[in-house]
Parts: structure tokens; C-alpha cells; sequence
């Protein structure tokens, strides 16, 4: 949960440039290359998820 808004508008932040990357990905309409854009942002995602020490305890 975002404590203040300097970190919620982070996370913002965050969010519009995930949809910038695959914006990008889509522009000439290749599925594949959006796949595999998918795929390197979850893995960024999972990276933040299950980092060491947790964000939160």
C-alpha cells in the first residue's frame, strides 16, 4: 500500500512505462514480439515481487 504520494505516483510511473514497452512492441502489429515483451516484463515484475529482503515484512 503506497504510503505517500511521492511513492504512489512511482508506481504510476511504473505502470506507464510498461504500456510504453509494449506499445512499442505492438507497433508493427507482431504478436510474437509482444509475447516475448510480456514475458521480460513479468519477469521484471517477479524480480520486484520476490526480491531479498521483502519490501514489506
Amino acid at each position: 500500500m503506497p504510503v505517500n504520494d511521492k511513492e504512489y505516483n512511482g508506481y504510476l510511473l511504473d505502470q506507464i512505462e510498461l504500456i510504453e514497452r509494449l506499445e512499442m512492441a505492438a507497433e508493427d502489429n507482431d504478436i510474437e514480439a509482444v509475447k516475448k515483451q510480456l514475458a521480460i516484463e513479468k519477469r521484471f515484475v517477479e524480480r520486484k515481487l520476490y526480491q531479498k529482503p521483502p519490501l514489506q515484512e
